[in-house]
Order: structure tokens, then sequence, then C-alpha cells
């Protein structure tokens, strides 16, 4: 099948993969402005199978079903060279098969990047409360995602996320969705460089979950952000950018150190 994506840059491939319901534009909106000014990144931004442009044809039916089509993907971004390295960054349901990929194909990935990732234990579940604004603005579904509901994110929901809603295929997310659990084993411990951003008033994921990755992956940094929800990469796109730049330091570090052992590795340079 075919996924459809939009690109930026040439160099090593950072997969960015959106959550459920949107499509490639908003984590294109989040996450370009913090990688745009990192020099040899090839960023790509993919729908997910039955958002966006990309189909989900009949015979994808589960979670894993999903997991296996993004990894084809990323082996044809990598057609040219089949053993290349890539970066992995997953916000939502795109943590979810971003994590489970890392785990089947770690010596593709140099580094792994979880935004308020979805996760199967999810736990501790805080209530949904606005820290800015008054709460009245937007629509149902921007004052239940926003924890920051102020004119500016509304035009940044309005932009980036609401026009996908017409693109979702409801009846393919419904199928996958019965199955959405994937097999045991996605959770491998990845031993690469990873970084785990979670908002503290998350009410779709929380955050508890995301900090017990800690104690899993022996190269994981956390950060749990006050006053940020599971829009996170739309309230505190800053922050997420300073995380990002340091995920890649480390990413650079742990490449540097493969070479020096003589592992064939591509360069990765923060501008």
């Amino acid at each position: 099948m075919v996924v459809h994506c939009v690109e930026h840059g040439t160099g090593r491939p950072v997969l960015v993969l959106h959550g459920a319901g949107v499509d490639h534009r908003e984590a294109e909106a989040c996450f370009e402005p913090a990688l745009d000014g990192v020099a040899g990144l090839r960023r790509v931004y993919p729908d997910l199978p039955g958002m966006g442009r990309t189909a989900a044809p009949a015979t994808l039916r589960s979670a894993d079903d999903v997991v296996d089509t993004l990894l084809r993907f990323a082996d044809e971004v990598t057609a040219g060279a089949p053993d290349a390295e890539y970066l992995l960054v997953g916000h939502s349901a795109g943590a979810y098969f971003a994590q489970a990929m890392a785990a089947r194909r770690p010596e593709r990935v140099a580094g792994l990047a979880l935004v308020c990732p979805l996760l199967p234990r999810v736990r501790e579940v805080p209530d949904h409360r606005v820290v800015a604004g008054s709460g009245e603005i937007g629509d149902e579904v921007f004052r239940s995602y926003f924890v920051i509901q102020t004119p500016d994110m509304l035009e940044r929901y309005r932009r980036h996320v609401e026009p996908a809603a017409a693109l979702v295929d409801e009846a393919a997310l419904e199928r996958i969705g019965e199955r959405w659990a994937l097999t045991p084993g996605h959770e491998r411990a990845y031993p690469g460089p990873i970084l785990v951003v979670a908002g503290r008033l998350d009410s779709t994921v929380g955050y508890a979950a995301a900090v017990d990755l800690v104690h899993h992956y022996p190269h994981a940094s956390l950060a749990v952000v006050d006053d940020a929800g599971h829009a996170l990469p739309h309230e505190q796109p800053e922050l997420l950018r300073a995380l990002l730049a340091d995920w890649l330091i480390r990413v650079e570090r742990s490449a540097a150190a493969s070479r020096a052992d003589g592992e064939p590795s591509t360069r990765t340079e923060p501008s």
C-alpha cells in the first residue's frame, strides 16, 4: 500500500508519526520548527493508515498491521541505503507505533523520541483542567484537547488539527481499534538514546505510565511538563525544541561511539 507523506531536508531520515484522528499536518506544524534548524536531517511526515491521504485497506485489521506497514515504509524511505539508520519521533498513538518499530528493528533506529505516548498501561489520568483562557472558545474537541485555550491556540487547532477530521476513515480506525494491543514483545528494551516527554495535565493518557519508561529503557531522558496536556507540542513548543535538541546531541554521541567501535553510522549535526 502507498503511504502518503511530505518531506523536508536531506540526510539521515527522521520519521515523525502523528496521533490518531489527525494527519501529517499536525506533526509537521509541531515538530518542523524544532527540526528544520538541524543540518543533515531528512524530515519525513507520513499520514498514518486511515488518516490523511493514506488509505487503510480491509486487509489492515490491527495495530500490528499498522506497524508492519510503517516498517515497510521506513524501508522505502531508506531504499537507497538499505542498512541506513533512521530516527523515530512519535506523538500519542504515533509514539505507540514508534516504540514498537524500535523494538522490532533496533539496529536500524538511531534514536527514539516519544511525546505524550499512548501506552498499554495508562494509569492515574488527571481530569481535564484549563490553565489559560476562558475555557469557552472553540468546539468540544478543542476544549477537551488543549489546556491552554487562547485565541492563538485555537488558530493552531483550526489550521493544523481540525481539517484532518474530514479525511479520517472512521470504519478503518474502528476496525484497527478492535485489535489495538500490539503483540507482546513490542516493549523490548530499545538500547539507543530515547526522549520521553509527557504533559502533567494530559487528560488523555496521563503522565504516570510515561514515567515508568525511564526504568525500562537504559538511555532514556524524561521530562514531565507542567501547564501542558495532550496537545503539549502545540502548548510548549520552545521547551519541546530544547528537549529534542538535547536528544539529537545524545544521538550523535551514540553514533560517534559506534563509529569508534568500527560500526558504520550516519552523522547528524545540530546547527
